[in-house]
């Protein structure tokens, strides 16, 4: 079991990995959701489940903010892969989600970086990197800039398999140089940062020609079994989920923001550069809230000046000391949280809508693991209907 279907976030901290029933203060006579399991006659072996040795090819995306201790546990003792949101913490607090992971599931998970500079300085640095080789992570994979080759090298090294996120076969090929040992097809319909102008399923079908043998998985737009089997269908060997995972009981996110995403649609979200005076000008797929709206097409010209701040946040929750609070900008690039107060619609909130099209209710992420992948692997079964690719005739 991996919470109660009330939207609320579990805290970040140690007690991620309690199991049911270990709450002296529990009560009793609550209802409870029976226990997931995980089904042995499942068929979805793929690069992905044998490189790592998981059940199911299911990685949910490390989502900065969001995707904490808690989330990873349950998507990685579902059968999945969890994969922790490391930016932008300190490498400190990398170290402690690290041990709360490790308190909470002895199966493969993995840390998630996004490589670039901002104000603050490089947001990933060598001191991350040697913190996930200390702790022998599983997976790293990094996103928008490439790694240096060295970190790919002492990675590797250490037993850590390295994956890179790209929007392009360009962007690939440099990767691959680098002696990965996966790829992530971020195409167009993924939320959150984003370079990709392609089609997910067309990128995935490129790639599989570019990639070989290496895992490639398929991110953007997924998000239940019919999603997830069309993208193994056209060559991928694993799904990356993002937007539907936030809307799960573990992910730490505001529960106004998850509610939103059970209430949008295909047509929800757009792509902006309007968000970010932290990191500015990055571009990224949104929800289309009432900031985004009032703003589209004119981005570069949203005042820059400071003014009131729209919220106020922690920057590191559940590490000791690291509650510290944050004054929100206008346009600040930080995703509200349950510690956020504020006005959700001033706020960054990444989302697909072509995901929010398939998102109805707010679950545990166990669940929804299970969930989706049994129904990839029913539609597999009788695929008749995963030879389309839906960007062919409709707009996400």
């Amino acid at each position: 079991m991996n919470g109660t279907n009330d939207g609320r976030s579990p805290p970040p901290g140690p007690q991620a990995g309690v199991n049911e029933g270990e709450h002296e203060d529990e009560d009793a006579n609550a209802p409870r959701r029976p226990p997931i399991h995980v089904l042995e006659g499942n068929t979805l072996h793929t690069r992905l489940t044998r490189a790592l040795g998981v059940h199911y090819p299911f990685v949910s995306a490390g989502m900065a903010f969001v995707a904490l201790p808690p989330l990873v546990i349950a998507v990685s003792e579902a059968g999945g892969v969890g994969m922790l949101g490391a930016t932008p913490e300190p490498a400190p607090a990398l170290r402690a989600r690290l041990r709360d992971i490790q308190m909470g599931t002895r199966r493969p998970y993995g840390v998630d970086f996004i490589l670039d500079h901002a104000g603050q300085g490089d947001f990933t640095t060598r001191e991350h990197i040697d913190a996930c080789i200390e702790a022998h992570v599983p997976v790293v994979a990094f996103h928008w800039n490439l790694p240096p080759a060295d970190w790919v090298r002492d990675l590797r090294a250490a037993g850590t398999k390295v994956w890179v996120q790209v929007p392009s076969v360009e962007v690939a090929r440099a990767a691959l140089a680098l002696g990965i040992d996966g790829v992530i097809a971020q195409g167009r319909q993924g939320g959150g940062h984003n370079r990709s102008t392609t089609p997910t399923l067309k990128l995935v079908r490129e790639l599989r020609e570019v990639v070989g043998e290496l895992p490639l998985l398929a991110a953007g737009g997924i998000a239940d079994g019919l999603s997830a089997a069309r993208a193994l269908f056209h060559g991928a060997d694993g799904v990356w989920v993002g937007t539907r995972m936030v809307a799960s009981v573990e992910a730490y996110a505001h529960p106004g923001y998850k509610q939103r995403l059970v209430e949008g649609d295909a047509r929800d979200s757009d792509v902006t550069t309007l968000f970010g005076p932290e990191w500015p000008g990055q571009r990224q797929r949104v929800l289309r809230n009432r900031v985004v709206r009032e703003w589209a097409g004119r981005e570069d010209r949203a005042p820059t000046t400071p003014s009131e701040p729209i919220g106020a946040t922690r920057l590191v929750p559940g590490v000791e000391g690291g509650d510290t609070p944050y004054a929100m900008p206008r346009f600040s690039a930080f995703v509200p949280t349950p510690d956020t107060t504020g006005d959700l619609d001033e706020m960054d909130l990444p989302a697909s809508g072509a995901s929010m099209a398939r998102i109805e209710s707010i679950l545990p992420a166990g669940q929804l693991v299970v969930e989706m992948m049994e129904g990839a692997h029913r539609l597999l079964a009788n695929p008749y209907e995963l030879e389309t690719d839906p960007e062919d005739s409709e707009r996400s």
